[in-house]
């Protein structure tokens, strides 16, 4: 039986619209690292499988436009006139678009002077005549005038992914006309998109009447005489030209002069080489996912349990059976949660020798020979997350003792902006799809949902310990290829038990101190309401921000500064704009702070306090902020408010764990300021913080002019503050302005001031801009990189937060990674002084301990000199220190 060839055509330009506007809203999470935008490029590429799929094609071609100018616009100049100039996000993708049709091989076909529908059109015919079945996808519905019974067009109706197909049946249902009937309508109620206008006042009821009734264009020009006299007559027989002349544009020639043959559009699938290096320079993981199989890539989506791993079920009769002591294992420890102090153990898998073993039964590793394994400062173990994994293990009563490689960190270290915590999702970004993330194995929204049966569990955790054997070597590669090996050896490796300490020891805190601060908040709150309802002359509720515009903006007639879709917007950035205005303006702002204090953080810490310990065991995530810094979570104890007199108190529950001991805290004073004067090698910045004077009164003397010895107001030192840091920041005149309150133009002179003064800055901030753009990233004083895609953004506001990013970055990272370099030199100390203190918290720039009242001499010894040591600046660092009896009392 002879197999029938079916030709795909694809109207280029119409569907890669479609495709640009249907992500439009997501347009800014398709960007590459080259800063290329690819929402286009992914949306057709969506549409490309689908149809591919579905139609199954032997022969391909993808029409574009050749340019504006055609022989259309030559018969009338206003052809397409008044279209909206093409996106520059839009335009950008299209050389990319046709190198992934390459990629596909897939032909790619424009012809001077004609339009993609004509190429199109031609091309159809000449397939009808060789007995090909056709399809054409567009999105234009002018294309269906070339329905036949061998020709279908499948029209996009939403996106890229629904589409009607017409064929002369639904060309008749839907408008009571057959194919070549469509070019008649067009004729006669014209084509406001294509500019061109038909007979006037004839819409497509009429036209469709007349049709009906004549045909054709030429059969009503026959038979005007049978039209009743009307306006509408009159039109036609004086625009019998544009009539015709609008006919002649809509119709798509079938004849155009295309140099391409039939045999040249056979289509072989795609280049899977070149495919996969379009997929890796577009970023698109996803599809990469799709390709794999066991490193080589396949015509068929595939997943990880497809291919199989051999493992042995540990059991304890098994045990003895093990090696004594390995010089390496890989090893991967699930829990069910994420909060790795308190999940259910699901199981365990380790690789030894090749081998490799799983098990649901954890307690086994309490034994011989795995505990020796994982506690035996000989054997090196690889595994994903030390941190969690070095807890997880404490609680079975496991120290693990040498780790070689962490996947997470090294992972995070050679991209901060891809920090997954899922092994499969992380272990793609690095093209390795052998592994399934979490979600595609225990299910979507249920990702700690273990299943039930073993096998399948056992296979994901063989997957996952594959995945970490055999990117150690690339990744440790690539992490030296960046000069970056050391960051990783000599700070975040060993800060990852150093971190473990501190989350187990957790901080101490005492739940009655919270009961009675939240007492005198309620009290507090209850007065604000009474205020709020006194001023608004009626009760209402407060936390409705539709009750709330009312009174606001209604009743007290305040001026209305921001709608939202559901009325008048109450937002924060609303109401310090309407501050004195009204009395009831401050107490809302104030009564939101309280209860926010109220609700996320003394309730919020009173829900996490053990029960066991009548302590706070926060998690620190170290591996999630671009910058390097530490982030806190469950609970955050990084973002308790203290700028407000309430929100300090809150600090007075954190207590020592034990009687006679004390809270230490130290704090570098202005840390980002000083990397910035190292950085920058500005003599002005440097000499003043050599000189031990205050950088903010100093700064202000020299951008407001005033004398060496002159007396620095209060306002004063707040400008330059906000200067100071805000240049840190890559801050705009418009940006300080709102930050301080004046006018922008004073503003901008500020500014400028302050780049005379400290000309060193001005001059790192325009070179550090210009090697973001160059190499794509910026570095730490440690080698930490952040990658900078949005830098070679065409958008402005893109490619301007991008520049300030790159300013910032090198200044705060280095900050965050000197305070990691003190903290491991600190807990070093602290065992080497055999001291009983602990370190406990790490808060931004300050480092908190509990100690015994007789060692805080030693302490405030001991850690200041560690942290002012931990890196060799061109200006001195500065720590200060306090203890008392709660955290409070310490600051």
């Amino acid at each position: 039986m002879k197999e029938t060839n079916k030709l795909l055509l694809i109207d280029g330009n119409s569907v890669a619209f479609r495709a640009f506007f249907a992500l439009h809203q997501s347009l800014e999470r398709f960007i590459n690292h080259d800063g290329l935008h690819t929402n286009a490029i992914y949306g057709f590429k969506k549409m490309l499988d689908n149809i591919l799929a579905t139609v199954q094609p032997t022969h391909v071609l993808v029409a574009f436009d050749a340019g504006k100018q055609t022989f259309r616009t030559e018969k009338f100049a206003a052809y397409k006139q008044g279209r909206a100039k093409t996106p520059s996000e839009l335009s950008e993708q299209f050389p990319f678009l046709k190198k992934m049709l390459s990629a596909y091989g897939i032909i790619s076909y424009e012809l001077t002077n004609y339009e993609a529908d004509d190429i199109i059109g031609t091309l159809a015919a000449q397939a009808e005549l060789q007995d090909f079945q056709v399809t054409i996808v567009t999105g234009d519905r002018d294309l269906t005038q070339l329905a036949t019974t061998k020709t279908t067009v499948a029209v996009n109706q939403k996106g890229v992914s629904e589409i009607e197909k017409y064929t002369p049946a639904h060309v008749q249902e839907k408008y009571g006309l057959a194919p070549a009937q469509i070019v008649d309508l067009k004729g006669l109620i014209g084509d406001n998109s294509d500019n061109y206008p038909g007979v006037t006042k004839i819409g497509e009821k009429t036209g469709l009447r007349l049709l009906h009734q004549f045909g054709s264009i030429e059969g009503i020009y026959q038979n005007l005489d049978q039209l009743k006299p009307s306006k509408m007559k009159e039109n036609l027989i004086n625009e019998e030209s544009t009539a015709f002349l609008c006919k002649d544009l809509a119709q798509i020639r079938r004849d155009a002069p295309i140099e391409i043959k039939m045999d040249q559009l056979k289509w072989d699938g795609p280049d899977l080489k070149s495919l996969r290096e379009f997929y890796l320079a577009m970023d698109f993981r996803s599809f990469l996912r799709q390709m794999a199989v066991d490193g080589q890539f396949q015509d068929q989506q595939v997943t990880a349990d497809q291919e199989q791993v051999t493992y042995q079920v540990l059991e304890q009769t098994k045990l003895a059976s093990l090696p004594v002591v390995p010089a390496q294992v890989t090893f991967y420890l699930e829990m069910s949660g994420e909060n790795y102090h308190n999940a259910e153990f699901a199981g365990f898998a380790i690789k030894v020798d090749d081998k490799f073993y799983v098990t649901r039964q954890t307690e086994l590793l309490k034994q011989a020979p795995l505990k020796n394994w994982l506690e035996n400062q000989e054997t090196s173990v690889n595994l994903f997350d030390a941190k969690r994994t070095i807890i997880g293990l404490r609680r079975l009563g496991i120290h693990l003792q040498r780790v070689a490689f962490d996947l997470l960190l090294v992972s995070y270290l050679l991209d901060t902006s891809d920090n997954s915590n899922d092994l499969g999702k992380l272990a793609q970004q690095h093209d390795y799809y052998l592994v399934a993330s979490d979600e595609e194995v225990y299910g979507k929204g249920t990702k700690y949902a273990i299943p039930s049966k073993d096998s399948r569990l056992f296979e994901h955790l063989c997957h996952k310990v594959r995945a970490i054997a055999e990117l150690q070597q690339p990744l440790l590669a690539k992490l030296e290829a960046n000069q970056q090996l050391e960051l990783y050896l000599k700070i975040e490796r060993p800060l990852t038990f150093v971190l473990a300490e501190m989350e187990i020891a957790g901080i101490k805190v005492d739940p009655q101190k919270l009961k009675m601060i939240s007492s005198k908040l309620i009290e507090q709150l209850s007065d604000l309401e009474k205020a709020i309802y006194n001023e608004a002359g009626e009760e209402f509720n407060i936390n409705s921000p539709k009750q709330l515009g009312v009174i606001l903006f209604e009743k007290l007639k305040l001026p209305v500064i921001k709608k939202t879709k559901t009325g008048y917007s109450t937002a924060v950035g609303v109401l310090e704009k309407l501050r004195g205005m009204a009395p009831i303006v401050d107490h809302i702002l104030k009564y939101r702070q309280l209860a926010k204090l109220q609700s996320t953080y003394i309730d919020g810490l009173l829900k996490v306090i053990s029960a066991k310990d009548q302590k706070i065991h926060t998690r620190y995530t170290q591996t999630l902020t671009a910058t390097g810094r530490l982030s806190s979570v469950d609970p955050n104890l990084q973002n308790i408010p203290i700028r407000l007199a309430e929100g300090r108190q809150i600090r007075q529950a954190f207590v020592p764990s034990h009687a006679g001991w004390k809270i230490f805290s130290s704090d570098y004073s202005q840390i980002e300021l000083r990397v910035l004067a190292h950085i920058s090698h500005d003599q002005n910045m440097q000499a003043a913080f050599k000189a031990g004077a205050d950088i903010h009164a100093s700064t202000a003397r020299q951008i407001f002019g005033l004398a060496d010895d002159a007396k620095v107001t209060a306002n004063l030192r707040r400008q330059a503050k906000a200067v100071n840091f805000g240049i840190v920041y890559g801050i705009s005149d418009y940006g300080l302005s709102q930050n301080v309150g004046i006018s922008r133009q004073q503003a901008k002179k500020f500014i400028e001031r302050y780049f005379e003064v400290f000309p060193g800055v001005h001059q790192y901030m325009q070179e550090i801009v210009k090697k973001a753009h160059a190499q794509g990233y910026v570095e730490t004083l440690f080698k930490r990189r952040r990658y900078l895609p949005e830098i070679k953004s065409k958008n402005y506001n893109l490619r301007s937060f991008a520049e300030r990013t790159a300013m910032n970055t090198p200044i705060q990272g280095s900050a965050a990674d000197i305070i990691k370099v003190a903290m491991i030199r600190m807990q070093q100390a602290l065992q080497a002084n055999h001291l009983q203190a602990k370190m406990l918290l790490q808060v931004h720039d300050e480092l908190i301990f509990e100690a015994p009242a007789d060692e805080i001499p030693r302490l405030e010894e001991l850690v200041p000199g560690i942290m002012d040591s931990a890196v060799d600046l061109e200006v001195p660092l500065k720590v200060e220190s306090a203890y008392g009896d709660t955290w409070f009392e310490a600051k």
